[in-house]
């Protein structure tokens, strides 16, 4: 845990000092995309490696879809009320 935090505020203090140059912007956001497309690649090897999940990826499956349902709907229910409680002008 101290090894991920300690990474983590050196990259911080790397991004701040080279913040500054527009070139390393560029470079940072394809090195982010390409490490992004690696870690999605060896996820989906991990999974597909995995009786468990291959032979539960109906259930596995319609149970995300579930989730995801109930999370839009609630997120919708939820703006909704603040609209209406603060933004609504009457």
């Amino acid at each position: 845990m101290i090894a991920i935090l300690i990474l983590m505020l050196s990259g911080i203090l790397v991004g701040l000092a080279l913040g500054k140059y527009p070139i390393t912007l560029k470079i940072n956001d394809k090195l982010l995309n390409a490490a992004i497309y690696l870690l999605l690649l060896l996820l989906g090897i991990g999974v597909g490696l995995n009786d468990k999940i291959i032979d539960n990826f109906y259930n596995i499956g319609l149970q995300a879809l579930i989730i995801a349902l109930g999370a839009i709907a609630g997120s919708v229910v939820f703006c909704w009320v603040i609209y209406k409680t603060f933004f609504h002008l009457k």
